[in-house]
């Protein structure tokens, strides 16, 4: 690193071009990255960072030398200098773009990543790290970052196709993996919340429906909210016009699962000449098999691959989850018969109490646990009994570990074991969703109210996303979570060199060799020193107290 110091001569004027720059060689080339421009510096701040540079090996004697030299902690650099470069490399920096509201927007994602919070943690995350002299963000408060997504909602399409663009060029995937989750909220006054089927298991609590679309290998391309009450499969078709506008895809495949893709999802995507890869339900495989187009044997740890009408049914049985469901089967039986002695020692205890009674509740529990097909309840005098119907319960588990994958994809364009593979990468759908709702992200609590805010919200979730699902493959090997990384490289800070009271450089320690692995999995080194650019990041309470007292 080096202080790039000249003058020249233009049109009879004379000027100076001050540049701290860093110099390496690729292939025996030498190349320079600018790293800040100083013309506008004092000149005591130029020589300053000159001295410190010439200096760098042995400040600590330096400052015996000059008493007016000190040094101090300054703010946070590594966590903040990993994501900004990894953002740059991943596209997303450039997806956002250099307005104002771009870094802005960037500064949101890499807080995201981070520290999950609100616009106000943000901003006092802000304070902790050097985003701004890392960044070159401008002076802003929590009301600039409620702004900024105002600006990313309106920019989403374009910072979508911009993230596309850069990870697949003119090639674009050819098939999709779609899936749809649901976020409860605390508050009623979301203007997407409403009431729905909701999969965090808690009732009563309003919620929104995020649908994300991802390519085969579960690298996010694009996130769409929707109201709390809207149906899975009414999500879909807004995918498919965004594939075949936005995206301009010709050739697609749409991954979905059972509850997705139905018949009238099937029949919009033929209309744009889309192919599906989905499930069928157990009714729905029961059906086939009585019409005689499958058979129970061909049910097996092998793929199996039956065909009707231009259709193609991939049959497959799991005999691990077979045994799981034969396992809580058991289990929900013995719950029923504890039940049922229960009932029965409190009918021998209690001789005014009504079997009528008793017998209905144990006949409520079966009902509810799903097995009173198989179970037959009964009393004899005094004591509830519960028998098992041998025949019933090997029906019910005849289909066990048993499922069917639907699709119109030619078989010369794709063998029956890429269909099931390909139908089986959902899971790294629902891997996305579990990091953006309750892992690292946290996709709740949402600190926003406005329909605009929150679709601004999810996309800076599924961007830090991306920031985190790369991380989570680089530090696999160092065995540390993409949270506990982060946090290591959050502890190194600047070294801030004062002079005569200000602060005109900051210069980089060597981490631990912890931070030096993290680094080094990522291939990125800490630059030795940092420009100062000494940006004042406050909260609107804050600032509003500050012009109080002036």
């Amino acid at each position: 690193m080096f202080v790039d110091d000249c003058t020249f001569t233009q049109n009879g004027r004379t000027y100076r071009r001050v540049l701290l720059r860093n110099s390496y060689r690729v292939n025996g080339k030498v190349h320079h990255d600018l790293l800040a421009n100083l013309s506008h510096c004092s000149e005591q701040d130029i020589e300053a960072i000159k001295l410190a540079l010439k200096h760098k090996g042995r400040l600590s004697q330096l400052l015996d030398a000059a008493p007016s030299l000190s040094t101090k902690q300054g703010l946070a650099v590594g966590a903040v200098w990993v994501l900004k470069e990894l953002a740059q490399r991943l596209g997303v920096g450039r997806a956002l773009g250099h307005s104002r509201e771009g870094k802005w927007a960037l500064w949101l994602v890499m807080a995201t990543a981070l520290e999950p919070g609100s616009r106000l943690s943000a901003v006092r995350l802000a304070q902790r790290h050097a985003a701004c002299d890392l960044l070159g963000l401008e002076a802003f408060n929590e009301e600039d970052l409620y702004a900024t997504l105002d600006w990313l909602d309106q920019h989403q399409a374009q910072i979508e196709g911009r993230l596309l663009a850069h990870r697949y060029h003119d090639h674009k995937p050819g098939l999709y993996l779609y899936d749809v989750t649901s976020s409860y909220l605390e508050g009623d006054h979301n203007e997407l919340a409403a009431y729905g089927y909701n999969r965090d298991g808690k009732k009563g609590k309003k919620q929104i429906v995020v649908g994300l679309l991802t390519d085969e290998e579960g690298w996010p391309i694009s996130v769409q909210v929707f109201e709390g009450n809207t149906s899975d499969p009414t999500t879909l078709k807004p995918q498919i016009e965004k594939m075949a506008r936005r995206f301009g895809v010709k050739e697609v495949t749409v991954v979905g699962d059972r509850g997705m893709i139905k018949s009238v999802q099937i029949q919009d995507l033929s209309r744009e000449h889309f192919h599906y890869i989905t499930a069928i339900t157990k009714p729905q495989i029961e059906k086939l098999l009585k019409r005689g187009v499958l058979e129970r044997g061909l049910f097996d740890e092998e793929v199996a691959e039956v065909s009707e009408q231009g259709v193609r049914y991939i049959l497959r049985r799991n005999p691990q989850r077979a045994q799981e469901m034969a396992a809580t089967r058991e289990s929900k039986g013995a719950g029923v018969r504890q039940l049922a002695q229960q009932q029965s020692a409190y009918l021998a205890e209690h001789p005014g109490a009504q079997v009528a009674v008793a017998l209905k509740q144990v006949q409520a529990k079966a009902r509810q646990l799903r097995i009173n097909s198989w179970v037959d309840i009964k009393a004899e005098g005094r004591t509830v009994q519960v028998a098992v119907k041998e025949e019933h319960l090997a029906a019910a588990a005849r289909l066990d570990g048993c499922y069917v994958i639907k699709t119109d994809v030619p078989a010369p364009a794709a063998s029956a074991p890429l269909i099931h593979d390909r139908y089986k990468d959902l899971a790294q759908v629902e891997w996305a969703f579990r990091t953006m709702k309750t892992t690292l992200l946290e996709l709740r609590p949402i600190y926003v109210r406005t329909a605009e805010h929150t679709r601004a919200h999810v996309l800076t979730i599924m961007l830090a996303y991306l920031l985190a699902h790369q991380l989570h493959q680089l530090w696999q090997e160092v065995e540390v979570t993409v949270e506990e990384g982060l946090k290591e490289l959050a502890s190194i800070c600047a070294i801030e060199v004062v002079r005569d009271g200000q602060v005109c450089c900051q210069s980089i320690p060597e981490p631990r060799p912890l931070g030096q692995q993290l680094l080094a999995k990522v291939g990125l080194t800490l630059p030795e020193a940092i420009p100062c650019r000494n940006v004042p990041v406050v909260t609107r309470k804050k600032l509003t107290s500050e012009r109080k007292s002036h």
